[in-house]
């Protein structure tokens, strides 16, 4: 199910939406072009920028697919030769063709893009084996006997999935929702109505937790992967997956713990305890059968990959322990060629993440960024860092609302944020793009179409469109206030 865009709804009659949301992006990318460059900004550059908006506009209202998207994007700029300087193009020794290519293919030879990849692999291994499935039934059955406790079960099963599962959509969607669907019809509760009994309970917190642990692992989203590469490539700071791990724990861990508890209280269900849950559960489970052998296969290569991911990090690279998972889980039958071949939804994100990177990275190469962040630094040269850090920290936060996409945000906004505050003399650079890239996850409470899971629970019926925009409103009113009020003095303690 797909929430539509508002640019859909404003599409005006009888025009195919195809055209309006391809109509969007060009005119957007049009218009920037013919204005002229600003004081200190080559021409090159903004005609880049230009071209950039377009694939940002287009990674929003989707014309075609998003690697499609991407694909055209980076084959577009690199052909216009606009990623490269008048003094390099005019240079008879410079190779455009060769160079073009070069460029267009960088982010395919990129290690951060083959571990997204890597990642949506082992998330598929818990789906062949089900294993993913038993997990989230096992603790619907032993901590369901109370609808509170019902939502620390979900909560705890998607934490138990998320370290390796790229995709919340693919997690919370694929692999919660189906169970926390399952839950309301077992007390014949239906969307609308009788929504309140217990269904709108469930959803919510499946929903909202998400959001959390979607910040709370490195792996969790593809869009973090995308976030630590664009933060490496501003400003060389290495954000590794236990310095995520350890640095968001201090403000994930309470959040974990307060969103079934703050859902209970604002979104409180008619049923508080029941036998019937755990006893349906425990039926799902006995219709499973025993663990298999697969399962058991894939629950060891998981640990292993975790702790190589931990421990590991001096003896073999992240994006390598991946690629050796997927190698095992390939060696002992876990998934077969076919279903790697197959998953599409990894392809494409190897396709969009890769073309994405390189059209970001090339906001840096063309000077943008850096005049961005001079002339942010201007504005904001007489406030105190600390002011700075939380203003661009919050604002990027609430510019989520005109997102539809956390990669659009990403690609769009955190190179500007990062240079705006890089360009602020005595910021603490660490701690603030930490509090920028822990966002990330969290903003995708805010609204209906915020992120890949969101569209799924709004449709499901079960929370109406007002309490959804509402209970949105505050959740992210307590995300981004959690993630201030602790993370920046725990932050600036542990990063001085």
């Amino acid at each position: 199910m797909r929430l539509r865009l508002a640019s859909e709804q404003a599409a005006p009659p009888g025009l195919p939406p195809v055209v309006w949301r391809a109509g969007l992006p060009l005119v957007a990318g049009a218009l920037l072009a013919l204005l002229p460059a600003p004081d200190g900004l080559a021409p090159q550059a903004w005609r880049y920028f230009a071209a950039f908006t377009a694939v940002i506009v287009a990674v929003v209202t989707e014309p075609i697919a998003l690697a499609g998207v991407g694909l055209v994007g980076v084959i577009g700029v690199a052909l216009a030769g606009l990623p490269f300087s008048p003094a390099q193009l005019a240079d008879p020794g410079f190779r455009l063709p060769a160079e073009s290519l070069k460029f267009a293919l960088a982010g395919f030879s990129n290690g951060t893009v083959w571990l997204v990849f890597g990642a949506f692999v082992l998330a598929l291994g818990y789906e062949k084996t089900g294993l993913g499935r038993r997990i989230a039934l096992v603790l619907v059955k032993h901590l369901g006997g109370r609808t509170i406790g019902l939502g620390y079960a979900l909560a705890l099963s998607d934490l138990l999935l998320a370290p390796l599962t790229p995709s919340n959509t693919a997690r919370s969607a694929g692999a919660i929702f189906p169970v926390a669907r399952s839950i309301p019809e077992v007390y014949a509760c239906q969307p609308g109505g009788s929504s309140r009994a217990i269904g709108a309970y469930v959803m919510w917190v499946a929903f909202a937790t998400t959001s959390v642990t979607s910040s709370m692992f490195v792996t969790a989203v593809a869009p973090n992967l995308l976030a630590i590469e664009l933060v490496r490539g501003a400003t060389g700071i290495e954000i590794t997956w236990t310095d995520w791990f350890v640095g968001f724990l201090p403000i994930g861990a309470p959040l974990l713990i307060a969103v079934p508890w703050l859902s209970y209280r604002l979104c409180p269900p008619d049923i508080r305890a029941s036998d019937e849950v755990p006893r349906w559960a425990e039926q799902e489970l006995t219709r499973l059968g025993r663990i298999t052998s697969r399962e058991i296969t894939m629950a060891g290569l998981v640990i292993v990959a975790l702790g190589l991911w931990i421990f590991g990090s001096r003896l073999i690279d992240t994006t390598m322990v991946a690629l050796l998972a997927i190698s095992l889980m390939l060696v002992f039958g876990v998934v077969s060629w076919p279903d790697i071949a197959g998953n599409a939804s990894a392809w494409n994100v190897f396709v969009w993440f890769a073309t994405l990177l390189v059209l970001a990275d090339g906001l840096n190469k063309v000077g943008f960024v850096e005049w961005f962040g001079r002339g942010a630094a201007a504005q904001l040269a007489d406030r105190p860092p600390l002011v700075v850090m939380t203003t661009l920290v919050a604002l990027y936060f609430v510019l989520h609302y005109m997102f539809a996409s956390v990669t659009a945000h990403t690609s769009a906004l955190l190179p500007v944020m990062i240079a705006a505050g890089a360009s602020v003399p005595g910021m603490p650079l660490r701690p603030f793009v930490l509090l920028l890239v822990f966002s990330q996850g969290l903003m995708g409470v805010l609204t209906p179409y915020a992120t890949g899971p969101a569209p799924v629970y709004f449709g499901s019926g079960y929370v109406s469109r007002r309490d959804f925009w509402k209970l949105g409103f505050v959740f992210g009113l307590v995300f981004l206030c959690t993630l201030l009020l602790v993370g920046v003095p725990y932050l600036r303690a542990m990063l001085p």
